[in-house]
């Protein structure tokens, strides 16, 4: 995992020609990372220093607006799991299993599992712990580290390894290897299985899913010395969007557990800045592991084998907005990295502006892979994107978070649900009733002229027009999908 390896230059040997049907059965390194906006190279961050993944993204293509079905934890990874959105797999908590709504659900890797391929989880893919993290029938052999709960794999620092629970410092800087933490377990043992695969007969999928940069912002030290925290941007905006209803910019009180944060959620500067050096130390953590899974995919021969697909489960708030962590409908909390490869792809290195959800990467991986894909699933296969990143594409993409009247937490739908849709230009969510479908508070934001969402324009005279057109479109994409 030296970071000389990070350049991966034989990654650069492979030439464009076609891919084309009728090639043997290409391999899956599904690679999930936990909490991950697109601070990455790739997607215009200049601050973050991601190498690999931005190599990855150099035979790819990289979708600029991919967007998750909520933004939290559970509920997304199980949409894009089944290919069916929240209101389908009734998973909008984190306690939820879907087994106990939809009990014949076939999963993405279950799929594969059912075509001959090997499937096994390393990581967090499923939900990180409890009973939702685990789903025996996706698996052909038996997931590693799926449920960590050793404040040994999370902390190293003695004062963090006293103490009880799971929460204590929100950053952590130690002089420990990469393999200390969790996720350098997580790589060494992905490697592992990847020498193991590439002597099998049958294809693999493989999931690798890395818990950083989830909280606590914990790295070790070097990455934390990549960056000078004086350099790194603060908050573009630090107070809730003028006009926005209370529910929409309710704290999820994930932050506020950690021993160093105040009990109230006001962040001073020198801690925000600490926090956000965090998270970037963390980025660069997890793409140096991500570096070695891609160098270890090269050294066997099996890269040209291989499609790629490197997702974020939802977008994450770093003190924009007045907001931290996730749990809302906002643009930086529902949009994620999406990096997608297929070997030796005729356009690689493309970038595409095109709507498109997570819950479309189930289909997308079955055309990839040239597997059917199955029916009933809610998603479209983004395949021809790769080929024609400009070609028209979806209208909008759909997103919704659930809140109880009062409190920071919800469990199950909850007694209020909030339905956003972006489209080109706007962002528009209803807050309803979930059993009346009363309409609560609704919110508009212009793309255009407010790419951070900052003014609730629903109420102003000039936008009622716009606004009408974009609940017509709300109501089309959740019509089939509502209680």
């Amino acid at each position: 995992m030296k970071l000389a390896r990070i350049f991966l230059s034989s990654f650069l040997l492979f030439n464009a020609s076609h891919w084309s049907i009728g090639e043997n059965r290409k391999n899956v390194l599904f690679i999930s990372i936990d909490d991950l906006r697109p601070t990455l190279g790739c997607y215009g961050d200049k601050t973050a220093i991601t190498p690999n993944i931005d190599k990855i993204a150099e035979k790819g293509t990289t979708f600029y607006r991919a967007y998750c079905q909520q933004s939290l934890c559970s509920p997304s990874r199980l949409s894009l799991l089944t290919g069916l959105r929240p209101n389908s797999t009734k998973v909008w908590d984190l306690n939820t299993h879907f087994r106990e709504s939809v009990p014949k659900a076939v999963t993405l890797p279950q799929y594969f599992k059912n075509q001959g391929y090997v499937t096994r989880s390393i990581g967090k893919i499923f939900h990180g712990g409890g009973k939702p993290s685990k789903d025996p029938p996706s698996w052909s052999e038996e997931p590693l580290y799926d449920q960590v709960r050793e404040p040994q794999l999370r902390y190293a620092l003695p004062k963090n390894l006293r103490g009880g629970g799971l929460k204590r410092d929100s950053t952590e800087s130690a002089e420990v290897d990469d393999n200390y933490y969790v996720d350098g377990k997580v790589c060494e043992a992905a490697m592992k299985n990847l020498n193991r695969y590439s002597k099998m007969p049958d294809p693999f999928f493989l999931a690798v899913g890395f818990r950083k940069p989830h909280l606590p912002f914990n790295a070790p030290k070097k990455y934390w010395n990549m960056y000078k925290r004086e350099r790194i941007p603060a908050p573009i905006s630090s107070s809730h969007p003028t006009n926005a209803p209370e529910i929409a910019t309710r704290s999820w009180k994930e932050l506020e557990g950690y021993t160093d944060i105040p009990s109230n959620g006001i962040i001073e500067q020198a801690k925000t800045q600490e926090l956000r050096h965090g998270y970037y130390a963390c980025v660069s953590y997890i793409d140096s592991l991500v570096g070695s899974l891609i160098q270890t995919l090269n050294d066997l021969n099996i890269l040209n084998e291989t499609v790629i697909c490197i997702w974020g489960d939802h977008g994450y708030h770093l003190g924009e907005q007045g907001l931290w962590t996730k749990a809302n409908n906002y643009e930086l909390s529902l949009r994620v990295p999406l990096i997608f490869s297929i070997p030796m792809q005729n356009n690689q290195g493309s970038k595409s502006n095109a709507l498109v959800e997570l819950v479309d990467i189930y289909p997308s991986i079955c055309e990839a892979c040239q597997i059917k894909i199955p029916p009933k699933l809610e998603g479209t296969s983004f395949i021809p994107l790769l080929n024609d990143p400009d070609k028209e594409w979806k209208k909008a993409a759909y997103s919704q978070f659930p809140r109880n009247r009062t409190g920071n937490r919800h469990s199950s739908h909850g007694h209020i649900m909030g339905y956003s849709v972006r489209t080109n230009t706007h962002r528009y969510t209803e807050w309803r009733e979930w059993k009346s479908n009363k309409l609560i508070d609704r919110e508009l934001y212009d793309h255009r002229n407010d790419p951070s969402e900052m003014t609730n324009i629903a109420s102003f005279k000039d936008f009622q027009d716009q606004l009408k057109i974009l609940s017509t479109t709300l109501k089309k994409g959740w019509n089939s999908l509502q209680p």
